[in-house]
């Protein structure tokens, strides 16, 4: 129960990953908090590729691997280079445990009833309308039916946060720092799965995809084994959807049917079809998180590692380490924004800051650069593989020597010039 009506020590905004995480942790040190999800229960409008990271989530559910509706046990990645019709498939195969595939529905609902159990009071189908301000403090939240009042409130409810704009947090999104994701669940039978993916029950595959369908433009597709299912997507950034005037849903389709793909869903029902806005700014793009009585976690603050694809556990441990900030707050009764400002010190100490930073020029160079590098150069690759692999009474040398000449001949220097420009810069960024 609370302390008084409608008052506690933590709201919570949002009962996704960052949301829960931060809300549980608050509970286990004996704090009250309030966790407030629009959603009909938590999970119902959380939306994501498909997996969840071992190490990370086991520093917020340590049994998870026992307790938890996981799907399958990730023992293979592949990045698949996709052309209009042929393909480059990379795999890399280790038998562990470092992550797991899961239905985000099935996964949030228990993670938040283990926050309940945990002792967070769960309000869901409630939607938080504005953030309550008294003296320069955040002191609460109003929703469509009432108020609720604390000594500190975290924000967590996604990327397109207004609550962060309304206190002047974050600015509006553009479009070229936010990606549409659509994703369809299709429903295979186990055995199905298991054959054409080369697994037993228990292990799955991730696969990560380049081009196909995106050919030329800033989106990334991704394919998930579950027990009986499979989940494919893809993300496009908004200004590519706006400018194409073509449909995710278009490019999803497409995307289904290349040669390589069609084959690993054919037969296959479709039993969901979900969208969803994900971060796509990087480093550059990370919002104020703090401000007297309030801090921002997860997707609300732009914590995504784009190159990896990490998300999920960003979400977690932002929330982990917004949670401890708040204990360290409440116990010295002290709410204002330079306490608060501990929890940026230790995103800072922390693996999320220090990635985002080592990756802060991926966008622009891709922005940039990118019929060069998401279209020019995956063909390219294909294409070698193309050569290399046929035997049409051509000398080899010839060859190899027709192969490298393309790469001058397709390409004026200028350009190739700029492209080395552009991985030089990268690579400088990544390693210095």
């Amino acid at each position: 129960m609370l302390k008084q009506e409608n008052k506690t020590d933590v709201i919570v905004v949002g009962a996704g990953p960052a949301g829960i995480a931060c809300a549980i942790t608050l509970a286990r040190n004996g704090k009250e908090v309030v966790l407030i999800e629009r959603g009909l229960f938590a999970g119902s409008k959380n939306v994501f590729g498909g997996a969840i990271y071992t190490q990370p989530t086991k520093e917020i559910f340590p049994n998870f691997e026992q307790e938890a509706p996981v799907e399958r046990r990730t023992v293979q990645h592949n990045f698949a280079i996709l052309g209009e019709v042929d393909s480059t498939t990379i795999s890399y195969r280790k038998n562990d445990n470092s992550s797991y595939s899961v239905i985000r529905g099935k996964f949030d609902r228990w993670a938040a009833e283990e926050a309940r159990k945990a002792g967070v009071y769960l309000v869901e189908e409630t939607v938080v309308r504005e953030l309550i301000k008294e003296k320069n403090k955040i002191i609460g939240v109003k929703t469509e039916l009432e108020s609720f009042y604390s000594d500190i409130v975290i924000i967590a409810d996604g990327v397109n946060s207004l609550l962060a704009k309304q206190i002047g947090l974050r600015k509006n999104i553009e479009t070229k720092d936010v990606a549409l994701s659509v994703k369809e669940v299709i429903k295979l039978d186990k055995d199905i799965i298991n054959q054409r993916f080369n697994v037993k029950d228990t292990e799955g595959v991730i696969t990560e995809i380049f081009g196909g369908s995106m050919l030329g433009i800033l989106g990334l597709g991704f394919l998930y084994t579950n027990k009986d299912s499979v989940s494919i997507g893809l993300g496009i950034t908004l200004n590519e959807l706006v400018e194409s005037k073509i449909s995710p849903y278009e490019y999803l389709e497409k995307l289904k049917q290349h040669p390589s793909i069609a084959p690993l869903i054919e037969g296959g029902e479709l039993k969901e079809y979900s969208a969803h806005l994900i971060p796509e700014g990087g480093y550059k793009k990370i919002p104020k998180l703090t401000a007297n009585g309030v801090m921002v976690v997860g997707d609300a603050a732009m914590l995504v590692n784009n190159l990896h694809w990490e998300g999920t556990n960003l979400a977690m441990i932002s929330g982990k380490l917004a949670a401890e900030t708040a204990v360290e707050a409440l116990d010295n009764n002290d709410f204002s924004k330079k306490m608060l400002s501990n929890y940026e010190k230790r995103l800072k100490e922390s693996f999320i800051i220090k990635d985002m930073r080592t990756y802060k020029d991926l966008m622009d160079v891709m922005h940039s650069r990118k019929s060069a590098f998401l279209s020019y150069y995956f063909k390219k690759i294909n294409s070698f593989f193309e050569m290399f692999t046929s035997v049409n009474s051509v000398p080899k040398k010839t060859n190899f020597r027709n192969f490298i000449k393309s790469i001058f001949t397709d390409r004026s220097i200028v350009e190739l010039f700029k492209d080395c420009t552009a991985v030089i810069k990268l690579l400088w960024s990544i390693l210095a």
